[in-house]
């Protein structure tokens, strides 16, 4: 990502409704809220592209800080929408997600790439039609044992790694802001 005076579109993922706030899928829009609380904003409905919307303004340039209001596997949609209306190019995409392949607690910032199974982003590429976004993930460990990872995702995160969220939601939010300030590269050297 290159300096871009343009705004910039920041997408946590999850499932809407209670049942699924603190479930592991829905660290995104976690991360999100912590991003909304900074900025000293709130979320309001944006009715063309049927996410949570905020914008705010860091270091001089817009953000826009969203979280789909439909399922997960749907994301694309809102995401495609609100990139269209607010002329956000794909490039300056950057969403925010759980990933299996990566240890608990860990984050790591890429661009492009497959989507390893998770619907939220293959959903986001095809809406896209690339793959070429920013992605910021966040480790949430593959399931124990034989537990499908389709039921794992959707299970609150256990009690040890209960205590840890708040920490990696907040370095998870630096993260972002990282990336938003200072380039992919840059902000990689600096968190990898």
């Amino acid at each position: 990502m290159t300096e871009s005076s343009g705004p910039a579109l920041v997408v946590g993922l999850g499932n809407p409704g209670p049942e699924y706030e603190r479930t592991r899928h829905n660290v995104g829009f976690l991360v999100a809220d912590v991003l909304a609380e900074r900025v000293g904003g709130r979320f309001a409905v944006h009715k063309k592209s049927g996410a949570d919307l905020l914008q705010a303004r860091l270091d001089g340039r817009q953000i826009l800080i969203a979280k789909p209001r439909t399922y997960m596997n749907l994301s694309g949609r809102p995401v495609a929408a609100l990139a269209k209306f607010f002329q956000v190019p794909p490039a300056q995409v950057i969403v925010v997600h759980d990933e299996l392949d990566l240890p608990f607690g860990t984050i790591r910032l890429k661009q492009g790439g497959g989507e390893g199974g998770h619907n939220g982003l293959r959903s986001i590429s095809q809406a896209l039609t690339t793959k070429d976004y920013l992605r910021t993930r966040i480790g949430i460990s593959r399931p124990p044992g034989r537990q499908d990872p389709a039921d794992y995702v959707l299970k609150p995160f256990a009690a040890p790694e209960r205590k840890e969220v708040p920490v990696i939601v907040e370095q998870a939010a630096d993260a972002v802001e990282l990336l938003l300030k200072a380039g992919l590269e840059t902000a990689q050297n600096q968190l990898h």
